[in-house]
């Protein structure tokens, strides 16, 4: 039995707690907050677990193996270390950490005690992201040739990050597990008009083979808007998030590129075929995640987003940042 501990119990907090609680061979011993009213929402909603203020209840516990790291980024370097140099697992929401100078002493604490250190990157167990997986492994898509992610709404906006760091671990996590190869280069571009950090951004991201990503996050948009779109050589692959029924669409369409002599030295041909839409698990994906970490723990097993995967997130998020201070400056990775 793996015996976890969570810091954190705010937005988020009651997610993790809820699916970890449901997860076998785990068991949730002891919640805290610095938050009063947030530790009367554990009582009331999980009545069976200890709840507590002080940290040291949690990282120091000897009767917790794991501890879930709930909190803003700017504490999660912190946090972590105290855990690992106690001996606990690490799970820690996204982003990983405030840079990747934070993430790399993690990551080292972890390998050097041997302890899991896993990255809170939920989309990366959706049926959707895991189907798009598989479609281009399969080489269903043929040669991939870009990768475009639209993620906008109205809030929240956040205190301590921009918009690129509240929203863009989501896309940047999936994209790196979707095409498979390290990034290039990152351009960024954004506006901070109504508050001190970006609110809106566009982040260009550069991979091998001439694949090309791009993401759009706005926490001032009037409609929510979760859509990718995937281009490849022989199909196209739409995932609309808010459909409840076909998230995911497979189209075959595209350009065939030929030259001829004549009137025109290139001569574009247009497909337009079928479009399907693929069954998916419809398990939930932060069940799964959660199920992972201690499946990771009790077997041994490397986790799918382990510290090294935050690191390349964290990494490009940096990246962003700097390209965003030269407005747009190309940014080698």
């Amino acid at each position: 039995m793996i015996r976890v501990g969570i810091v954190g119990y705010g937005y988020w907090g009651p997610n993790i707690a809820r699916n970890f609680e449901r997860v076998e061979g785990c068991r949730v011993v002891r919640i805290c907050d610095s938050n009063p009213d947030a530790l009367e929402r554990v009582r009331k909603s999980l009545p069976g677990i200890d709840t507590s203020t002080e940290l040291s209840a949690v990282v120091k516990a000897p009767d917790i193996d794991a501890v879930a790291i709930v909190t803003p980024v700017s504490t999660h370097f912190e946090l972590a270390r105290q855990a690992l140099e106690n001996g606990k697992h690490v799970f820690v929401e996204k982003p990983f950490t405030s840079n990747s100078d934070q993430a790399l002493r993690l990551i080292e604490i972890a390998e050097r005690k041997n302890l899991k250190l896993m990255i809170d990157h939920t989309f990366l167990f959706t049926g959707a992201v895991r189907k798009i997986k598989q479609l281009v492994e399969e080489g269903v898509l043929g040669k991939l040739y870009y990768y475009d992610s639209t993620r906008v709404n109205l809030g929240l906006f956040q205190h301590d990050v921009n918009v690129i760091w509240d929203l863009a671990p989501h896309d940047i996590s999936i994209m790196n597990y979707v095409i498979g190869q390290k990034p290039e280069a990152v351009v960024a571009t954004g506006g901070n008009h109504v508050c001190e950090h970006e609110y809106v951004a566009y982040v260009t991201i550069y991979f091998p083979d001439n694949v090309i990503a791009h993401v759009n996050v706005n926490w001032l948009s009037p409609v929510k808007v979760r859509t990718t779109l995937l281009g490849g050589e022989k199909k196209m692959v739409v995932w609309n998030d808010l459909d409840a029924d076909e998230k995911v669409k497979v189209y075959d369409k595209g350009v065939e590129i030929g030259n001829r002599l004549g009137v025109y030295d290139l001569l574009v041909s247009y497909r337009s075929g079928d479009m399907w839409s693929p069954k998916l698990d419809p398990t939930e994906a932060l069940k799964l995640e959660t199920q992972e970490f201690i499946d990771c723990i009790q077997y041994g097993t490397k986790p799918l987003n382990d510290g090294w995967a935050g690191y390349t997130v964290v990494q490009m998020l940096e990246a962003a940042d700097k390209s965003l201070k030269n407005r747009g400056g190309l940014i080698y990775m």
